[in-house]
């Protein structure tokens, strides 16, 4: 029988789209460009691309900051770094490097974010930019050059990050159910609680914090005295469902408990999203880890190890049961 299942990722990937149409892409160009003088956008472009270019895109009806990004547009909306490199065809990991000069420019794509520092060199980084986006023009030929091409190779950049950010959305997903698990057991205790951290009073009338981390990504730590903390858990989750990867998502664990346990974590623990993974081998790949646990039972509330999970957050935070 011919079963082709629901198009998942590509309707996940149509609301993206939308989303990043809004944010990077040319419908988030002409938006920036709408609220500014087209004099000062002119004289600028004038400064930074040769003339030679700008009436190449203007035999075609398109203005230069379609291509040329200029210091007056990325000031108005530093989102736009994301439109040129996107245009330019590079990935984030590749463009934001050291290699490249420009990984402190990532919080303006990524948040909006003009530093000072970024902005005293912003000078630099759309001469940088102008001379890349030349040689895109000379590669294509100018006579090729339209508005809908310039989209194409936009969008074409966005395609790979939208399915990496598919991968990253599993393992995002599963983080939030392990915090929200965390949650549902110290409720009672809490006196504070958002999207991404959760403050409560234990037995000792300290501060415990449980927070989303950048490596690992779940701690807890318990304030022994204002500023100083006692780091109490580190937990690593592994969202991927594939079972013939768990050697490597079981490694990069170890890495992240190695660097954990060297910050002084009592306990480190890993959280895994595959059902059949054999724990003596899991142990053996990850010797830092102190405790596996399962996504699945921590989801169902109920059993062996999820009651194993609860009374350690419970004994280990230093509350009392609920």
């Amino acid at each position: 029988m011919i079963d082709i299942p629901k198009p998942e990722l590509q309707i996940d990937f149509s609301f993206a789209l939308g989303q990043i149409r809004s944010l990077y892409l040319q419908d988030a160009l002409a938006n920036t460009i709408e609220k500014m003088e087209i004099a000062d956008i002119d004289s600028q472009l004038a400064e930074y691309v040769s003339g030679d270019y700008l009436k190449a895109l203007a035999k075609h009806g398109l203005r230069g900051e379609l291509v040329f990004p200029v210091p007056c547009v990325l000031e108005e909306n530093p989102h736009m770094l994301g439109y040129y490199r996107l245009l330019l065809g590079f990935s984030q990991k590749e463009f934001y490097t050291k290699e490249f000069g420009v990984s402190g420019f990532k919080s303006m794509e990524v948040r909006g974010v003009l530093t000072p520092k970024n902005k005293e060199s912003l000078s630099e980084l759309c001469a940088a930019l102008v001379g890349s986006a030349q040689g895109l023009i000379d590669g294509i030929g100018s006579d090729r050059v339209s508005k809908q091409l310039l989209d194409d190779l936009t969008i074409l950049t966005v395609g790979p990050q939208l399915r990496g950010g598919n991968n990253n959305k599993k393992g995002s997903l599963a983080i939030v159910t392990v915090f929200q698990s965390i949650h549902d057991i110290v409720e009672h205790a809490a006196v504070n609680s958002s999207t991404s951290k959760i403050e409560i009073k234990n037995a000792a009338d300290r501060r415990v914090l449980i927070e989303f981390a950048p490596d690992p990504d779940i701690v807890i730590r318990e304030e022994i005295s204002p500023g100083k903390y006692r780091n109490v858990i580190a937990i690593e989750v592994k969202g991927g469902t594939d079972f013939s990867n768990i050697h490597n998502r079981v490694g990069e664990a170890e890495k992240s408990h190695q660097k954990a346990k060297a910050e002084g974590y009592v306990e480190c623990w890993t959280v895994v999203n595959v059902d059949k993974i054999d724990i003596e081998m899991a142990f053996r790949e990850s010797p830092t880890t102190n405790k596996f646990f399962r996504i699945s039972a921590l989801e169902s509330g109920t059993g062996d190890d999820y009651e194993e999970f609860k009374s350690l957050i419970i004994s280990l935070a230093g509350i009392k049961s609920a």
